[in-house]
C-alpha cells in the first residue's frame, strides 16, 4: 500500500504501526522519525516560521479572516507519489493543509485514492485515531500493541498521581504560544491532569484561545509551564526572552513557586499521535519529581 500523511501525526502514527517503508510522501513540517526526512514533502506554507511569534500571529489571523489558504498541497508531486490512502485533517486550519483543499484535489487524482481525516480533540480520540488507521491500513495487531503499549504507560502515571492530595498538585498555566499567550488547548487539559496538575486556562477538548497577561497573573498559578505550538525548545526561549521586559511576565515568573518551565511543543504536545504519552511522562515529572524523578533538562528547562 502506498501512503501520503500531510501532517506529522499521521506520519508518526504511520511510523509507530511499523509501515514507514509505505510512506510515499509526507508533510513539510514532518519531521519524526528523522528517517522521514528524504521523501518528497507534499505540502509547503506560507507563515513566515522564521519571523518572530508576534509577526506570525498577526499573518495568522488576517489570512483566517480573509479565507485565505496558509498551505499549499502540491498536486504534481501528490500525482506522482500516486497513493492508495492520504492521512490528512479536519481539525485546524492553522495547522496543516485544510480537509477541504486535499477533498478538491483528491478529486483530480487518478485511481481515486481514499483520504482519512484525523480529528482528534481529546486523548481518547487519538487513539480512536490511532485503531481507526491500523483498521485501514491492515494492521490491526499492530495498533492494538500500540495502544496497549500507550495505555499501560498513561495508566502507570495516571494511578500514581490520582492519590495527591489537591493542595499538593500544581496550579498550572499551560501556555502554548506566548506573543500572544494561548493556553494549551484540546488534550493539553487531559495531560496536565494526568500528571497531577490543575489546568487553570484551559478546558479538555476544547481549542486554545487567545489570553491576556494580567489575566493569567490573576489566577496566581503555581507553574507556568511552556510548550509553543511547533517549538522546540531554543526557540521558545526566543520567545522567552522577548518578554523579559514584560511587568505582568516578570511578575509571574516570581510569583510562581513551582518556575517556569519550557518544553519542546513540537515534539511532545502539538502533535496528536504516539508522543503525546512522552510528553504525558515529562510533564509528570515536571511536576512530581519526587515520584517521578527530575526530566531530562535536554527535554524540559527550568527557569
Amino acid at each position: 500500500m502506498r501512503i501520503a500523511t500531510l501532517l506529522p501525526s499521521a506520519t508518526e502514527i504511520v511510523c509507530a504501526l511499523g509501515l514507514e517503508d509505505q510512506l510515499v510522501g509526507v508533510s513539510h513540517s514532518c519531521s519524526c522519525p528523522e528517517s522521514v526526512g528524504s521523501l518528497p514533502r507534499l505540502t509547503s506554507t506560507h507563515v513566515p516560521f522564521r519571523e518572530n511569534s508576534q509577526t506570525i500571529d498577526e499573518y495568522v489571523r488576517k489570512h483566517l479572516g480573509s479565507h485565505e489558504a496558509l498551505y499549499d498541497l502540491h498536486i504534481e508531486r501528490l500525482r506522482e507519489a500516486r497513493p492508495d490512502v492520504i492521512l490528512s485533517q479536519a481539525l485546524c486550519d492553522v495547522c496543516a493543509v485544510a480537509s477541504g483543499d486535499v477533498a478538491e484535489a483528491v478529486a483530480g487524482l487518478p485511481g481515486s485514492p481514499e483520504v482519512i481525516d484525523l480529528t482528534p480533540n481529546t486523548l481518547g480520540d487519538v487513539f480512536d485515531d490511532i485503531r481507526r488507521v491500523g483498521a485501514r491500513l491492515g494492521c490491526e495487531t499492530a495498533a492494538s500493541a500500540l495502544l496497549d503499549e500507550m495505555a499501560e504507560r498513561r495508566q502507570r502515571i495516571s494511578d500514581r498521581t490520582a492519590g495527591i492530595d489537591v493542595a499538593e498538585r500544581p496550579r498550572v498555566a499551560f501556555l502554548e504560544w506566548l506573543l500572544p499567550p494561548f493556553n494549551g488547548g484540546h488534550w493539553n487539559p487531559e495531560l496536565v491532569r494526568l500528571a497531577g496538575g490543575i489546568d487553570l486556562l484551559g478546558a479538555g477538548g476544547e481549542p486554545s484561545s487567545t489570553q491576556s497577561w494580567p489575566d493569567i497573573e490573576a489566577l496566581e498559578p503555581d507553574l507556568l509551564f511552556i510548550a509553543c505550538c511547533g517549538f522546540d525548545i531554543p526557540r521558545a526561549m526566543q520567545d522567552v526572552d522577548a518578554l523579559e521586559h514584560d511587568a505582568h511576565w516578570v511578575r509571574l515568573g516570581q510569583n510562581a513557586r513551582r518556575g517556569v518551565c519550557v518544553s519542546d511543543g513540537h515534539a511532545y504536545f502539538s502533535s496528536p499521535g504516539p508522543p503525546l504519552i512522552d510528553g504525558l511522562e515529562l510533564m509528570a515529572q515536571t511536576f512530581h519529581p519526587q515520584l517521578f524523578g527530575e526530566p531530562d533538562p535536554a527535554r524540559c528547562r527550568r527557569l
